[in-house]
């Protein structure tokens, strides 16, 4: 008797997560990136089954992978009833098209990913439109694979068929709507520093970070708001401004989009006015999630960003968060195989050391827990203090 699967009732997809190992990427950095895939994957609504990882000195031009990998997924695709194909990396229009082909199911890369949960997570009209003129600029050079079922029909010289002409006929409406997409974010841009503007007489604070990091929780204990906050990356993605009181100054705090490695880069161009609001604030509340294992290179990744803004050089408050969580690995003094390393150090021990070597100023708090905030309201009342007696010189109400 022939055993039939079983139907599936879920409805969550079924994902395979896919690396490379390379000269500029490590083992190490590699699983470090797929745990960070596979959150994405969760937050999309997807399940990671299993991760394939090659050695390669350079992608394969037509597949990304070598051959016999690419035919043991496909093995295992086919075998597991896998829904979902996902690389880390960004793939040419050409290599989603060959391995899509080979696989015979949905392949996205990182990009297409990261687009899918912002196009979910958008909210605002505004937001929308963002996240619209991104996709859109992804898809421009994709459009071929739309077109597949025609392509038999494509010959040589003088044989164009009707698929080419489709295609054709596509990029112009595509290139017409990113157009029209950038003159209605230009609108909106405008409309925005307009009332940037109008807030002009209040100092400014503005909480960058590392997605999923805990910034909306912070500006929800801060200003005693409701602004949407869950333990999924990419929260938020509308800009959020509440009017702050701390002691007797008001001031005016806003909570911005998380930054992520390999962040696309039609994201960034199309979230610019969103970065408006980090280029233009006195201060920055830079939270960082310390019981995160790499929360060091999320340092970097949103002190890289800032750069790129200009931002580098205003106030900076480092704000270490969920210390609640933060547990240092265990490592036996008698194993001389084992090096220590930083993810050893005792929270007692990352206060002497890491943020010692540093000109910003920095605190450590849990959010959830309501743990040092007092110190933080204070930290956080003398820097503005100073700025707004410095900016507003006749106005005596703080005295």
């Amino acid at each position: 008797m022939i055993e039939t699967k079983k139907k599936r009732t879920d409805l969550r997809e079924r994902a395979v997560l896919i690396g490379v190992i390379t000269t500029f990427q490590s083992e190490e950095k590699v699983d470090e990136y797929l745990d960070e895939l596979a959150f994405l994957a969760d937050t999309a609504g997807a399940d990671s089954i299993k991760r394939f990882t090659q050695k390669l000195d350079s992608p394969n031009p037509k597949t990304f992978l070598g051959s016999g990998k690419i035919e043991e997924i496909a093995a295992y695709i086919k075998a597991e009833e896998i829904d979902l194909a996902i690389f880390d990396d960004e793939l040419s229009p050409s290599q989603m098209k060959n391995v899509e082909r080979i696989f015979e199911i949905k392949v996205l890369d990182r990009t297409n990913l990261i687009l899918d949960i912002f196009a979910a997570r958008a909210q605002t009209s505004y937001a929308r439109t963002q996240v619209e003129l991104a996709q859109y600029q992804y898809l421009l050079p994709r459009l071929t694979n739309m077109w597949t079922h025609l392509s038999k029909q494509k010959g040589g010289i003088g044989m164009k068929g009707p698929g080419e002409r489709e295609i054709e006929t596509d990029r112009r409406i595509v290139r017409d709507k990113i157009s029209l997409l950038k003159k209605q974010l230009q609108k909106i841009d405008k409309q925005m520093a307009i009332q940037r503007s109008n807030r002009a007489s209040m100092v400014r604070v503005a909480l960058v970070g590392y997605t999923n990091v805990g910034k909306s929780t912070l500006m929800n204990l801060l200003s005693k708001s409701e602004v949407f906050a869950e333990n999924k990356l990419f929260a938020t993605l509308d800009t959020t401004v509440r009017k702050v009181v701390i002691h007797n100054l008001p001031f005016l705090m806003s909570d911005t989009v998380g930054f992520i490695r390999k962040l696309p880069t039609q994201l960034v161009e199309s979230f610019k006015s969103t970065l408006d609001e980090v280029r233009e604030a006195d201060v920055l509340l830079h939270v960082v999630d310390i019981s995160h294992p790499n929360f060091e290179e999320h340092i970097s990744t949103v002190d890289r960003t800032i750069a790129e803004i200009d931002g580098r050089e205003k106030p900076t408050i480092m704000i270490f968060n969920k210390i609640d969580a933060y547990v240092p690995e265990h490592r036996d003094p008698d194993d001389l195989q084992e090096p220590e390393n930083n993810r050893h150090l005792t929270l007692e021990e990352w206060k002497s050391t890491w943020f010692a070597r540093t000109d910003r100023q920095a605190i450590f708090i849990s959010a959830t827990e309501k743990e040092n905030i007092e110190d933080l309201r204070n930290r956080l009342y003398e820097t503005l203090a100073e700025i707004h007696a410095r900016r507003y010189p006749n106005n005596n109400f703080l005295f």
